[in-house]
């Protein structure tokens, strides 16, 4: 009995170390927690942008709205909040210890942390004056300032405080930003779906908003409205009532001063890389340049009658320079913006073409999958190069076709530009499909070309600081997509599209770009036109359309090319002031300059290396990568040769008559035999009919013609023997068969 007595002072005693020691430890971590009421406030001081020069930009302002008193927030959106975050908020004094123990058994049931118990006290605190860090030490101060929180201010002021400073995604801090937001309205219009959207966005503003993610923002929209239903704020007609009222469409924004729509993307980056909420300053450094945002949104604003949005990308850092949208991030359907991407570069990287390849631009039809060109005509041989830069569809479906679907959604995957599995087909090659891409993702996926065929995922934001601590870096991640030499011949392609093709309005400028054009359309006119270009230094991108896919009267070609010309030459300008240049597009050692022979590129269709001896004229350069240059060669030259000319005789006199397509360098000697003489009737330049009426009846004769180039005698051509005797042209059918292929027959 004795030692059980010891031994119960001596737990005692422990017990009470223990007490002091926590006691003491409480204390000692908490004597720095002190409550106070400026953090509780969201100011613009909040939160500080920085530019890539790392100055503070002042920004936020369109993001941030008066603070809104309780008085003014409607009963039915307050208790949205307490029945979604915290049901007994109006009971307890910070803490729910009946929602503690509940969560603290159900996480040893699970053997997780995944349920918490946070009241909207709690929320408040650990949101204004903690950081999001999960230690005892950042607990103890937590329950520290939350008594002090409770103890200082009413329960409706703690939830004013928590409304007017909770993140709700998009950049939006505080309740009225969002309201005026997603919906237009003020705070105290609220209806009651709309506060059930709001109180359902702040577990997850990225994966619950109504513009990036309208399902499940229906579905939490509903958990929230069933929450309130349950807890008697609404009755059941409500609940019906506020659930089959649909969810906001976003609006155009209006240009609210500073760098608003940059500063829109880098919030919407934010809430995929960092779960944001305000827990002390916020820092945010960005790669923003502000002189080419003025330039953006000065250009964009004189665009009017459709939506609009610009891209600049750095190519070296992979960061957005500039942007501008009053659409946010739609995707849209690309139309021929894709074909490089797609089709082209791929190709070219699995050497099924080249930029020389003729492609036969035809009727064709797959499967009742029946493409047109936009002039709904139809061009016979068409090089890869000319196909890019006319955008013809054909030959890109064609590409496509010996491509293979699966293999070019692979190039697309590596850029971050998905494809669902039921859009794969051939129509993919002249961007049809459900969902699209953001321009944003086209920018940074024309961006790989530019940098050598290596892809860089696009950013906004280069670090984030909260309380002076860096809680996200931007990581470079550098992605294989193409070869350098496949980078540089689509390149070399696209230089000749801003050169000659649909891009040809940025022609002339100082420096060497690659663009492509592209418009989407219906059988009712144009729904979107984009222009897109890069140089060794940045990617623009330039969109124009409507969130409701009404018509708008540009094609790509057009005004997207215009303010295209523009952000090009204000860049260059730009750089000029910095002392820097655009440098030309380097070619790889591996890509050569070919001659090509022209006839059989014109007359055959055929790829065949230039005769060494073939005047400049009949001579086509092209780039090849050097493990592609094509093995045939053409020796016209060096062994002059010719079709036989058709002859035939006609009132007493013969007639030679030439192919068109024998070379006009050649000289060319006329041979007549009679049998017992032989003269040369002619020898110089090429004619298209030789006439001899210097004929004798009762003879018949022997002609031959013999092609020399320069100290070059080629084989000559013996023509069938005639007679005036006979009066008729000698038979052609047996010579004729051998222009033929057999098995046309």
């Amino acid at each position: 009995m004795k030692i059980l007595r010891k031994l119960l002072w001596l737990f005692l005693l422990l017990f009470l170390i223990t007490c002091a020691l926590s006691l003491v430890y409480y204390h000692a971590v908490t004597k720095d927690a002190v409550l106070s009421p400026e953090k509780l406030q969201f100011t613009e001081k909040s939160v500080v942008v920085y530019d890539r020069e790392n100055v503070p930009v002042n920004n936020t302002s369109g993001f941030w709205k008066q603070t809104v008193s309780a008085k003014d927030i409607p009963l039915h959106t307050k208790q949205a909040f307490i029945d979604t975050e915290d049901k007994r908020f109006l009971k307890h004094n910070g803490f729910d210890y009946k929602r503690i123990l509940r969560a603290m058994a159900n996480n040893a049931k699970s053997r997780s942390f995944k349920e918490g118990a946070s009241t909207i006290s709690q929320q408040l605190i650990k949101n204004t004056h903690l950081t999001q860090e999960k230690t005892l030490k950042r607990k103890l101060k937590e329950w520290k300032l939350t008594k002090a929180l409770e103890k200082k201010y009413t329960k409706d002021e703690i939830l004013e405080k928590y409304l007017n400073t909770i993140y709700f995604g998009h950049g939006c801090f505080g309740i009225s930003s969002a309201a005026e937001f997603y919906f237009g309205k003020q705070v105290k219009d609220l209806s009651v779906a709309d506060s059930a959207i709001l109180a359902g966005l702040i577990k997850s503003p990225n994966n619950y908003s109504p513009f990036k993610s309208p399902e499940k923002c229906q579905k939490r929209k509903a958990i929230v409205l069933a929450l309130m239903q349950k807890n008697g704020s609404i009755s059941e007609a409500e609940k019906q009532a506020a659930t089959s009222e649909p969810l906001p469409v976003q609006q155009k924004q209006s240009a609210r001063g500073g760098y608003l729509h940059f500063v829109f993307e880098e919030f919407t980056e934010l809430a995929d890389v960092y779960d944001l909420q305000i827990g002390g300053k916020i820092e945010i450094k960005t790669h923003l340049d502000t002189s080419v945002q003025a330039e953006i949104e000065k250009l964009a604003s004189g665009v009017e009658g459709c939506g609009k949005a610009v891209m600049v990308l750095d190519n070296e850092s992979g960061g957005f320079k500039g942007a501008f949208s009053d659409v946010g991030n739609a995707k849209r359907l690309p139309g021929s913006i894709i074909k490089p991407l797609l089709v082209y570069a791929p190709a070219l990287e699995e050497n099924i073409l080249s930029p020389a390849t003729p492609i036969l631009d035809e009727k064709v039809n797959y499967g009742g999958y029946s493409p047109e060109n936009y002039d709904r005509q139809y061009h016979g041989y068409v090089s890869a190069r000319e196909c890019v830069e006319k955008s013809l569809n054909v030959p890109a479906v064609k590409t496509l076709s010996a491509l293979g679907t699966k293999k070019a959604v692979e190039y697309l995957d590596k850029m971050d530009l998905h494809v669902e599995a039921d859009d794969h087909s051939l129509a993919l090659a002249l961007g049809g499909m459900k969902n699209g891409f953001s321009l944003q993702e086209l920018t940074q996926a024309y961006s790989t070309l530019a940098s050598s065929g290596v892809f860089k995922k696009g950013s906004f934001i280069n670090e984030l600081k909260i309380n002076g601590k860096t809680v996200y870096k931007k990581q470079a991640a550098p992605r294989r997509v193409f070869s350098d030499e496949s980078a540089y011949l689509m390149t070399d392609i696209l230089k000749s599209t801003a050169e000659k093709g649909t891009a040809k309005k940025l022609r002339g400028l100082p420096f060497e770009i690659a663009a492509k054009t592209g418009t989407v359309g219906t059988d009712s006119g144009n729904t979107d036109a984009y222009a897109i270009s890069y140089t060794t230094k940045d990617s623009v991108a330039v969109w124009l359309g409507n969130a409701d896919n009404s018509c708008i009267p540009f094609t790509g070609g057009g005004e997207p090319c215009n303010l295209l010309r523009s952000l090009n030459e204000s860049l260059y300008e730009l750089y000029q002031k910095r002392t820097a240049t655009i440098s030309p597009f380097a070619r790889p050692k591996e890509v050569v300059c070919v001659t090509l022979d022209r006839a059989s590129y014109y007359d055959t269709h055929t790829l065949s290396l230039a005769d060494e001896l073939s005047p400049i004229t009949e001579q086509i350069s092209e780039l090849f990568k050097k493990s592609a240059i094509p093995l045939n060669k053409s020796d016209s030259y060096s062994n002059p040769s010719i079709q036989s000319p058709r002859l035939e005789v006609v009132d007493g006199k013969v007639y030679i008559q030439f192919d068109e397509r024998c070379p006009r360098h050649y000289t060319y000697k006329i041979e007549r035999s009679d049998y017992v003489t032989h003269r040369t009737l002619y020898e110089g330049k090429f004619l298209s009919c030789f006439e001899d009426s210097s004929l004798e009846k009762g003879k018949r004769y022997q002609y031959s013609i013999t092609p020399i180039y320069k100290d070059r005698v080629g084989q000559s051509v013996q023509l069938p023997s005639v007679s005036l005797d006979s009066g008729q042209s000698p038979s052609w059918e047996d010579n004729a068969i051998l222009d033929k292929s057999w098995w046309d027959y």
